[in-house]
């Protein structure tokens, strides 16, 4: 709450109307010995100028810095209107429709939202939402086994090439539940899924494969020849993307002949800030073959007795809610909010918006590594398409290089050696359409000389 409307005045009216005699009186069923008498070390109260000028200052000690940080969650330009909107009363505060005569307006954010999923991810039905992205990995794999009935070894294989986290979060909260999560190998020359690796694989029992596109590095894999070979073996395909991309790359639902089973991934690039790392929003998308099996809230679009439109939960068993132990998932809410920010935000730019912020993100990636190609000591890993990511090969520790660039003001990457160390001395770069040319010179600028200055200190 920006301020508190009610006067000394309005407070005793109050009081009075409750008989109460002060608002001390409303809190005498606490013990005094749990009370407490005073807040050792606490400044006194600040007026709303004051406050204002403190979290001014408090906030400029961090700095404003040139962040060249992706790896899943991304700075993308956010029209001021959406939040504008999100953030009214309407929205700001709903929870579950439960009650749909009292809920139309925001059922109807929820369809709308879910038909742009559905269109975005070239599939049928979407959900309205998961917690995030590693989240909707692990409810994807969880949602696969139940589907999949012919397979009973409950065994998804899940590339390297995925989000660490992303790995991390689906074992941690689905390892105990009998999945068996297994890891394919990259081909180191080009970023991909070693297809040689899933070869051997041909003709085991298997339930599922996890593909990124485009993947960790920001290396475009081979999705219809991965998909095929998939499916011919009998596996479920679960695509995790970027939803930007989809403005400009081919959609899950036509990834080879037959599309994808399940398509998850994180919301954040529709319109939510970084916010040092959330709340985010997870989505999930699939066939309407498999619409049961989905977890999370789905709302349905009829007409009542009259014609009228009207929306309304639906395909969701009540267990969901309240017998947890029963439920198709655990996840018995979701980031309604943040989902109603991505609606809006794809409402205001629209599929030409998109595409222009897609295609800009992605020029401004192709400067980024023609930029680091010309820097001394740095080489680009991986060759070929790539959106939003590339991957610099360093001849100096990683650590030192981002430490001196930071120094200058700039975010220069990702570290990657705490998840792949047989890269050596390597960083994950990110640029979107927020970044000018003049920015990725800097950023390079300030590359070369933290090479230089990690030279002379060796």
């Amino acid at each position: 709450m920006p301020f508190i409307p009610h006067t000394d005045k309005d407070v005793r009216e109050m009081l009075a109307a409750i008989g109460a005699p002060s608002i001390e009186a409303l809190f005498d069923e606490i013990p005094a010995s749990l009370r407490v008498q005073g807040l050792e070390g606490i400044p006194p109260g600040l007026s709303e100028m004051e406050i204002g000028r403190l979290m001014s200052e408090r906030a400029r000690q961090d700095g404003r810095p040139l962040a060249f940080l992706g790896a899943g969650a991304y700075e993308h330009h956010i029209p001021a209107a959406v939040w504008a909107i999100t953030t009214r009363g309407e929205f700001y505060s709903a929870y579950t429709p439960y009650q749909a005569e009292a809920s139309q307006g925001t059922l109807q954010v929820i369809y709308e939202y879910q038909s742009m999923m559905a269109s975005l991810t070239g599939m049928q039905v979407s959900n309205a939402s998961l917690y995030d992205g590693g989240s909707a990995v692990a409810e994807a794999a969880l949602m696969a086994v139940r589907a999949h009935r012919r397979s009973k070894s409950q065994r998804i294989l899940v590339p390297t090439t995925v989000h660490p986290n992303y790995r991390k979060v689906a074992v941690s909260t689905a390892g105990n539940q009998g999945l068996r999560f297994e890891a394919v190998p990259y081909e180191r020359a080009s970023g991909r899924i070693d297809a040689a690796a899933l070869a051997r694989l041909a003709g085991e029992d298997l339930t599922a494969i996890v593909i990124q596109q485009p993947n960790f590095f920001g290396v475009l894999e081979e999705v219809d020849a991965l998909t095929d070979w998939a499916h011919a073996q009998g596996l479920f395909v679960i695509a995790v993307v970027n939803p930007t991309s989809l403005a400009i790359l081919k959609p899950p639902g036509q990834w080879g002949a037959k599309g994808a089973d399940i398509v998850v991934g994180d919301g954040q690039p529709l319109g939510v800030p970084l916010s040092s790392g959330g709340p985010y929003f997870g989505f999930m998308t699939t066939r309407m073959d498999y619409v049961r099996a989905m977890p999370g809230r789905i709302v349905g679009r009829t007409v009542d007795l009259e014609g009228r439109p009207g929306f309304t939960l639906t395909l969701q068993a009540r267990e969901q809610h309240i017998r947890r132990g029963k439920a198709t998932s655990n996840i018995c809410t979701n980031q309604g909010l943040l989902m109603t920010a991505a609606t809006i935000y794809m409402s205001l730019l629209g599929p030409a918006g998109l595409a222009r912020v897609a295609e800009a993100s992605h020029e401004r990636t192709q400067q980024l590594a023609a930029a680091a190609a010309r820097v001394k000591g740095v080489r680009v890993a991986f060759e070929g398409p790539r959106f939003h990511e590339v991957v610099l090969l360093l001849d100096r520790p990683a650590r030192e290089v981002l430490a001196a660039m930071e120094a200058a003001g700039i975010l220069g990457g990702l570290d990657l050696a705490g998840d792949y160390p047989e890269l050596g001395p390597a960083i994950l770069a990110c640029a979107t359409e927020t970044k000018t040319p003049a920015d990725v010179e800097r950023w390079a600028a300030a590359l070369g000389e933290a090479i230089k200055k990690t030279a002379r200190a060796a």
